[in-house]
């Protein structure tokens, strides 16, 4: 065979002396072969220096590009050093894997308040939380499969785990030592921005709006029950859930008086629960005896450090998969409310 041009599908499939359909399956649709079969269509084209059907010419032909996209509210940075959105992300991955298509990542921070020119080849997308336009999504094919995460897209599939009655028996555990000064840490939950002591000036963002509201609301629904007026809670908001953004907000929190200070703090994620750990630690701080805190999300961080976070656990990993499934028509794409687990660790035993 002539080294001097490509080799192609149909040539390959000849000298291996299989379908040309067993080739594409080797490469993009693993599960229809056995391994050996596919190991072995894979050892020859690497050797013929065959790399793989043309996926431009594919989708040309097929009209689809096998790219699922998945566009993120943060920035890719922030996506993939974030344990949550990572873990989401490999769920999804793990998905795309197995039935042969390729990830495109996006992000809502930088595309200027439209969507970027290479978003029109996906076959789908993959929607992860509150977009900061929104004319990025109506920027969106409406004839491609369109899945949300943590957001609802009006007429679309989603995927949420039930944070409100999360929030609540979260809350209701810290309650059963009733604090003498409860306060909540938020997070994104402002219209306006917002880093540091909400107050009666900001406006919050509504449950349909953002998962954070719809935790709050939980968090309110315990206090409520346990005769204690919501109204009269302190709350801080948290603009992004690194450690360098909260540290100003927690340090503040902190730092008041003995006699401000609360002893019970419940925070919206674990990194906003950690960070205050951490600070807590420096500054002498005893937990739990001095402050009591709980987090939500349950990632490992907090499950390995001592003291142990209490927190909600949710499954981020199966999010995905649900949701890259449900894209690709593997399973119905209607909205799925998935279950949490609530963790009991020694910051609020």
């Amino acid at each position: 065979m002539s080294s001097s041009r490509r080799i192609t599908l149909k040539e390959l499939a000849q000298h291996l002396g299989v379908s040309t359909a067993s080739v594409s399956n080797a490469f993009n649709r693993p599960d229809q072969l056995s391994q050996d079969l596919r190991e072995r269509i894979l050892t020859e084209a690497r050797q013929l220096g065959y790399r793989g059907p043309d996926a431009k010419a594919r989708s040309l032909r097929t009209g689809r590009s096998q790219i699922v996209a998945v566009l993120l509210a943060e920035s890719l940075t922030y996506s993939l050093n974030d344990a949550v959105a990572s873990e989401l992300l490999s769920g999804i991955a793990e998905v795309l894997d197995a039935h042969g298509h390729t990830l495109l990542l996006l992000s809502g921070r930088q595309a200027n308040d439209r969507m970027p020119g290479s978003a029109s080849i996906a076959d789908g997308f993959i929607v992860y939380g509150l977009m900061p336009s929104p004319s990025l999504l109506g920027d969106l094919p409406s004839q491609r499969p369109q899945v949300a995460v943590d957001f609802d897209i009006s007429g679309q599939a989603s995927v949420h785990v039930d944070n409100a009655p999360a929030a609540h028996a979260i809350a209701c555990h810290a309650l059963r030592s009733p604090p003498r000064r409860a306060g909540i840490i938020n997070l994104r939950l402002t219209e306006q921005a917002c880093n540091g002591r909400i107050g009666d000036d900001q406006t919050l963002l509504s449950a349909d709006q953002t998962i954070t509201r719809a935790r709050l609301d939980g968090f309110f629904q315990a206090f409520a029950e346990h005769d204690i007026d919501p109204a009269t809670l302190p709350m801080w908001n948290i603009e992004e859930n690194t450690f360098d953004v909260c540290t100003p907000v927690i340090e503040a929190i902190l730092d008041l008086p003995d006699e401000e200070r609360p002893d019970l703090l419940l925070c919206m994620s674990d990194r906003i629960a950690l960070t205050v750990l951490t600070l807590a630690e420096r500054r002498g701080i005893r937990i739990p005896e001095d402050l009591r805190i709980t987090g939500f999300d349950g990632i490992a961080e907090g499950q390995y450090r001592s003291p142990r976070l209490t927190t909600v656990r949710q499954d981020s990993v199966e999010k995905g998969r649900i949701a890259a499934r449900m894209v690709l028509g593997l399973e119905p794409a209607s909205p799925r409310l998935l279950a949490t687990e609530l963790l009991i660790g020694e910051s609020c035993p």
